[in-house]
C-alpha cells in the first residue's frame, strides 16, 4: 500500500529557505511540498488554491503580523495545521503565534531530524515546541515559584492542575505526567480537559502559552508590536 503524504505549504520571505526546505522535505516520502510564497497574502491565495494539510510559516513577512497570518490562514480552513518556522524566540512572539492558533514553533536553526520530527508530529495533530523555547518557559516558571502566591489566572486551577502545567511546558507526554505525578493516565486526561475548559483553550501549546505569560510577563505580549 502505498504511504500517503502529507501536503505542504511554505510560506517565508527567504528564497534560499525555501529552496533549502523544498530540498530537505523532497526526500521525505510522506512529506510534500505542493507550494510556496513569500508574502501572507500570497500565501493565502497558494492555500486557498491548492488546500494542503500543512503550513511552514515564518513570523517576520513584509505584508503582516504572525497573528493576521495565523489568523486568515485558519479562516480558510479550521482544520489547517499550522507550523511556525523561524529565528525569533522572542517571548511575545511564541505566545503571539500559539495563542492565534499556530500548532507548533521551531526554530530554525534546529537539526534536519528534529525539524522533520516537528513536521511529523504537527501533521499527526499533536502541538510542538521546540525544547529551547521550553526551557525558557521552565526558567521563567521556576523563577515564578519563588515570588510566592499563585497568580489571579492560575487561582482557578486546582493545586494538581497547577502541577501539571510546567510539565506541560517541558514538553511531557500524559504518560510521562502519570508517571511523575504518580497518576493514571486517564486521570491526567482528565485533569487536561479540566484545564482546557478553565482556560478557555483547545490545544496543549495554548495552555503552555497562557502559562507563560501567566507566570512570567503580564504586559510583554501586549507591549511588544508583531
Amino acid at each position: 500500500m502505498k504511504q500517503s503524504s502529507t501536503s505542504i505549504v511554505l510560506i517565508d520571505d527567504h528564497e534560499m529557505v525555501r529552496r533549502g526546505l523544498r530540498a530537505l522535505l523532497h526526500l521525505e516520502p510522506d512529506l510534500t511540498i505542493v507550494g510556496e510564497a513569500s508574502t501572507v497574502t500570497n500565501g493565502v491565495a497558494a492555500v486557498e488554491r491548492l488546500a494542503p494539510q500543512m503550513v511552514l510559516l515564518d513570523v517576520k513577512l513584509p505584508d503582516a503580523s504572525v497573528t493576521e497570518a495565523c489568523r486568515r490562514l485558519l479562516t480558510i480552513s479550521q482544520k489547517l495545521r499550522i507550523l511556525v518556522l523561524t529565528s525569533y524566540a522572542e517571548d511575545s512572539t511564541v505566545m503571539a503565534a500559539v495563542q492565534n492558533g499556530a500548532h507548533g514553533y521551531v526554530l530554525k536553526d534546529v537539526r534536519m531530524d528534529d525539524l522533520i520530527r516537528a513536521i511529523r508530529t504537527v501533521a499527526g495533530g499533536q502541538g510542538y515546541l521546540d525544547p529551547r523555547v521550553t526551557q525558557k518557559a521552565l526558567h521563567w516558571i521556576r523563577a515564578s515559584s519563588h515570588l510566592g502566591a499563585a497568580s489571579h489566572g492560575t487561582s482557578r486551577l486546582s493545586p494538581q492542575e497547577r502541577l501539571i502545567l510546567p510539565l506541560l511546558a517541558e514538553g511531557k507526554t500524559n504518560k510521562e505526567i502519570a508517571v511523575q505525578l504518580r497518576l493514571s493516565d486517564k486521570t491526567v486526561k482528565n485533569y487536561l480537559a479540566n484545564i482546557f475548559d478553565k482556560l478557555q483553550v483547545k490545544r496543549r501549546t495554548e495552555a503552555v502559552a497562557w502559562f507563560m505569560k501567566e507566570t512570567h510577563m503580564p504586559g510583554a505580549a501586549r507591549n511588544q508590536k508583531l
